[in-house]
């Protein structure tokens, strides 16, 4: 390839990034706006989220009750935003747990190969067999309902994606030269962890954290709707759409304003696992 051919590819990928650049600029405000109302909901609700009022029952929006107030008389803003607390909250806290069981997993399974990764892989395979949505509400439905139930069932299923990831990479990494040198040198596996395989581990899993923030969001609402995440009064979007489901007809906007709350924060993840894949995926990028 001569220098003529290699500027063209260059200003074609730098085109290419600043097409994608507002795209990505919206899903970072986006993130921002909802992680911002996340923390500051206690101070920005304009009235009480758990008080029932039924003289003020399915109001049209007003400077009291600024997107109106539900079928219990409740101000829905409020408990957007008081919900916006325990969806983020609790999606981030089993992306937590989720690495924590899923990254150990796969750093065993790639590196000591062997019996090792034959029986966590089975551990694995059996896991994904079963569709992570139908495998959530099993583990929910067998848990009963309730706010840790949920976290524990999601925790239960998301896992399975890291550690496949981390230990596809690690088999790679394992065979390089550099790392059997450093093996040969008599590094441990901790020392192989912080030397060589954080660094290849560090960029997909934050695009795979980025994207699972809103896959995560998706199964929280979902198993809430189906009356197995928060219970009442706890606002939460998945049970504000589960509520609103008998008032479609009389009251749309009880489900149309949870829903959107939920769209947001998907689109948002989405926008920022893309971004983070081209700036951090070295092989995307040359």
């Amino acid at each position: 390839m001569n220098r003529t051919d290699f500027k063209g590819l260059r200003g074609h990928h730098q085109r290419g990034e600043l097409r994608r650049k507002p795209i990505i600029c919206f899903g970072l405000g986006l993130a921002a706006v909802i992680i911002s109302a996340a923390l500051l909901s206690p101070w920005l609700v304009p009235n009480d989220p758990l008080l029932i009022n039924m003289q003020d029952r399915l109001l049209s929006p007003s400077m009291q009750y600024p997107l109106g107030t539900d079928h219990l008389g409740r101000c829905i803003l409020s408990r957007l935003l008081m919900g916006s607390q325990a969806t983020i909250g609790i999606s981030c806290l089993i992306l937590l747990a989720v690495t924590v069981i899923g990254i150990p997993v796969g750093l065993f399974s790639g590196y000591f190969g062997g019996r090792t990764d034959a029986f966590l892989m089975r551990l694995v395979d059996g896991a994904g067999a079963v569709p992570e949505f139908l495998l959530a509400i099993a583990v929910a439905g067998f848990l009963g309902p309730g706010l840790l139930n949920v976290m524990l069932a999601i925790s239960c299923v998301k896992w399975i994606g890291y550690a496949r990831m981390v230990r596809s990479i690690v088999l790679l990494e394992r065979e390089k030269e550099y790392v059997m040198a450093s093996i040969v040198a008599g590094s441990g596996l901790w020392a192989l962890i912080k030397r060589h395989f954080s660094r290849q581990l560090a960029a997909p899993l934050a695009v795979m954290a980025a994207v699972d923030v809103g896959r995560t969001i998706l199964l929280i609402s979902a198993l809430s709707y189906l009356g197995l995440g928060t219970q009442p009064p706890i606002p939460e979007w998945g049970a504000m759409l589960s509520d609103g489901r008998a008032y479609f007809q009389a009251a749309p906007q009880l489900m149309i304003y949870p829903g959107i709350c939920i769209l947001a924060v998907v689109l948002a993840s989405n926008l920022l696992s893309d971004g983070l894949r081209d700036r951090l995926d070295v092989k995307n990028r040359s």
